[in-house]
């Protein structure tokens, strides 16, 4: 079955990597890396509930590295600004639109509650930290707000994967209309990808020769 398969290799790499390998994919998730929480920790959850990972040590290492991430890219910003950002990013699949929205959702309401609300935001909370960089927000302020909003975070995915995981039986009895389900977001969501870079690149092509 294709859940039973996703979840089989989700944890098993995870169990290769240990502690440190979850630690930098969390990292790369608050960086401009497409990793997405929701794809890493409710597995971490698996392996919490089978007693193959302590609930505070799974804790304590996803926060550190979504830690070191938001830092990593609010230096970018601080030292390199927007222009060394976007040189980078554009390796790592950074979407202008959605870091434009971020810098004027930032903008809009500068300070450390931000900071924290955005880690809740999906898009904005993988880019918050570079206009937080840019703007020369306060360091402490920043790894404050940060530290708290991803350690929630990070432990209600977690917690929500330990709910699957002791319910699994009964993930398991309606496995194929989860496969159908997990197919069809699958197919709705690359069908909008693409669309979405389609018309943004129609757009970038209409409005190049007057800018």
């Amino acid at each position: 079955m294709l859940t039973e398969a996703i979840s089989n290799i989700a944890v098993k790499c995870l169990e290769t990597t240990g502690y440190v390998g979850a630690a930098v994919l969390m990292a790369l998730e608050s960086m401009i890396a497409p990793v997405p929480s929701e794809a890493v920790m409710p597995f971490v959850g698996f392996l919490v509930v089978d007693g193959k990972w302590n609930l505070w040590v799974a804790i304590a290492a996803t926060s550190i590295g979504s830690l070191i991430g938001s830092l990593a890219s609010y230096l970018m910003g601080y030292y390199g600004g927007k222009p060394f950002v976007m040189k980078i990013g554009r390796y790592l699949l950074l979407d202008t639109h959605d870091l434009q929205r971020t810098e004027s959702f930032f903008n809009r309401r500068r300070g450390t509650a931000t900071i924290f609300i955005s880690r809740f935001i999906p898009v904005v909370r993988h880019l918050i930290s570079i206009p937080a960089g840019t703007g020369r927000m306060p360091l402490v302020p920043f790894v404050v707000a940060t530290t708290i909003g991803a350690t929630l975070w990070n432990s209600f995915l977690l917690f929500c994967g330990m709910v699957l995981r002791e319910h699994w039986k009964l993930v398991q009895a309606y496995s194929h209309q989860v496969d159908i389900a997990v197919v069809l977001v699958l197919i709705v969501g690359i069908a909008w990808f693409v669309k979405v870079r389609l018309n943004r690149g129609k757009v970038a092509v209409a409005q190049g020769p007057n800018q």
